[in-house]
């Protein structure tokens, strides 16, 4: 099966194919809704040939649906029909979630994604669980994605920023037992030096984990019944 991967930013949506190495990357930004992301995207793969569509999506993904709008992009993203739009079998799941599929090298792993905010997932012996860490409470009434998110970065200046950054893959490693941690989203570059036991993941992960969200059938019954939202990666 030939795969469409496509990775929603609030800057850019970025795209990729099975057995295709070139990526595709067309700008995004804050006009941008559900429809004008099908027709941007439709249009610049006009000559790729795909049987599915994976989706990494900005926000909260409930049983393969959209459950909050984006918040740097335009609204109308719940509730949206993405699989009549593109006319195509499709799943979608958080894109940090994608993005820790991706990166996953086996074991029991957790994802970070230093971003606008926090992303973040967990993958359990080739289970991944979608998590919504970033708007726990953290210190002096402000989250985690307060302080480890850009506007940490802006507030505290990046040598600040880093150690919080250290101490929230500490935290987070040590409570959900994980045997390492993959870094990714736009300000895990800023990083001078890892924490231990952290990785920096790449974009490209998100386009890896777009491709092995299909290995394992997630539908069960009727097909627009989810059965869970885990999914499990063959062969991991």
């Amino acid at each position: 099966m030939i795969i469409l991967v496509i990775d929603i930013g609030g800057t850019s949506i970025k795209m990729g194919m099975t057995g295709r190495e070139d990526r595709l990357k067309i700008p995004s930004g804050p006009a941008m809704t559900a429809a004008s992301m099908v027709g941007a995207v439709t249009s610049a793969t006009d000559d790729w040939t795909y049987d599915a569509i994976s989706i990494g999506y900005p926000g909260p993904v409930v049983h393969g649906k959209p459950v909050e709008e984006p918040k740097n992009l335009a609204a109308g993203w719940v509730g949206f029909e993405y699989e009549k739009a593109f006319n195509k079998p499709l799943r979608i799941v958080n894109d940090a979630a994608m993005q820790a599929l991706g990166g996953y090298q086996g074991g029991r792993m957790l994802f970070l994604g230093l971003g606008t905010g926090l992303g973040s997932a967990l993958v359990v012996e080739g289970v991944l669980q979608p998590l919504e860490l970033a708007h726990l409470p953290y210190r002096r009434d402000r989250t985690y994605e307060d302080y480890v998110g850009l506007r940490g970065y802006k507030r505290l200046g990046r040598k600040k920023w880093q150690l919080h950054v250290e101490k929230v893959v500490e935290l987070f490693r040590h409570s959900l037992q994980a045997d390492y941690v993959i870094l990714g989203g736009g300000q895990a570059k800023l990083l001078k030096g890892l924490p231990p036991g952290a990785h920096l993941g790449t974009n490209a992960n998100a386009i890896v984990g777009g491709l092995r969200l299909w290995s394992q059938p997630v539908w069960e019954g009727d097909e627009h019944e989810r059965k869970d939202a885990a999914v499990k990666v063959r062969g991991a």
